[in-house]
C-alpha cells in the first residue's frame, strides 16, 4: 500500500511538471508570434508629427538551440540601412511571466540588414557574440490575449544623453506592439524618448 502512495505521488508530480512544460512552451510560442514580424509607426506619425515613421523588424535566430532568440532592428523607416538599435531577445517564462532578456550585438554593424537572413546568425554563438545588458529585461504579464510589463525600477543602466538609467513599458496585441522607451538622469529628469506615450508600432 506504502509502494503504491508513493507512485501515485511520484506520478502525480511528474504530470505536474510535464503539463507545466507544455504550457510554457505553449506560451513561448504564442508570444513569438505575435512579437516576430516586421512592424513600423507610420500610422502613429500620420496623426501625430511629434512622432517619427520607426521601422522594427524582430525575428527568430538560432532556432535550433535552447531558448526562444529574437534578432531586433529599429531604423527611421526612411533609412533602414542605417539602425540606430540592434539587440537580441532572449524569451523565457519565469514563474508564469514572460521574461524578454537583452542583449547588445558586439559588432552590430555586421548585421545591419540581417534580419533578412536570419540564418547568418548560426555563425555565431551567443557567448561570442553578445553582451548581456543587466537589469533591462523587461517582464510582461499576460492580460487577457495581450501581454504588458516593464524593466524594474532603476535597474537598466543608460548614458545616452546624459541619461543614467533607461526604462521601457511594452505591450504586446496581435499585430501591435507598443513601446515606450526613456531615459532619465538621477534627479528624474528625462534626457530622452518620448514623452507623449509609447510608439505604436503595426505589423506591415
Amino acid at each position: 500500500m506504502r509502494i503504491t502512495l508513493w507512485l501515485f505521488v511520484l506520478c502525480s508530480l511528474w504530470s505536474c511538471k510535464t503539463i507545466k512544460q507544455t504550457s510554457s512552451a505553449a506560451e513561448l510560442l504564442r508570444i513569438k508570434s505575435m512579437m516576430t514580424g516586421s512592424f513600423d509607426s507610420s500610422a502613429q506619425e500620420a496623426m501625430d508629427s511629434s512622432y517619427y515613421n520607426i521601422s522594427l523588424h524582430m525575428y527568430e535566430i538560432w532556432e535550433d538551440q535552447p531558448g526562444t532568440w529574437i534578432y531586433v532592428e529599429q531604423a527611421v523607416s526612411a533609412m533602414q540601412d542605417k539602425p540606430y538599435r540592434q539587440r537580441v531577445y532572449h524569451l523565457s517564462i519565469q514563474n508564469d511571466i514572460v521574461a524578454s532578456k537583452v542583449y547588445a550585438l558586439n559588432e552590430p554593424e555586421r548585421f545591419v540588414n540581417k534580419w533578412k537572413s536570419p540564418d547568418f546568425f548560426n555563425d555565431f554563438t551567443a557567448s561570442n557574440l553578445l553582451t548581456a545588458r543587466e537589469g533591462c529585461t523587461v517582464y510582461l504579464q499576460k492580460q487577457g490575449s495581450t501581454y504588458h510589463g516593464s524593466t524594474k525600477d532603476r535597474e537598466c543602466k543608460s548614458t545616452l544623453r546624459d541619461a543614467t538609467y533607461a526604462t521601457s513599458i511594452v505591450t504586446v496585441k496581435k499585430d501591435v506592439i507598443e513601446s515606450w522607451d526613456q531615459g532619465f538622469d538621477d534627479s528624474g529628469e528625462q534626457k530622452w524618448g518620448a514623452t507623449k506615450g509609447p510608439y505604436i508600432f503595426k505589423r506591415l
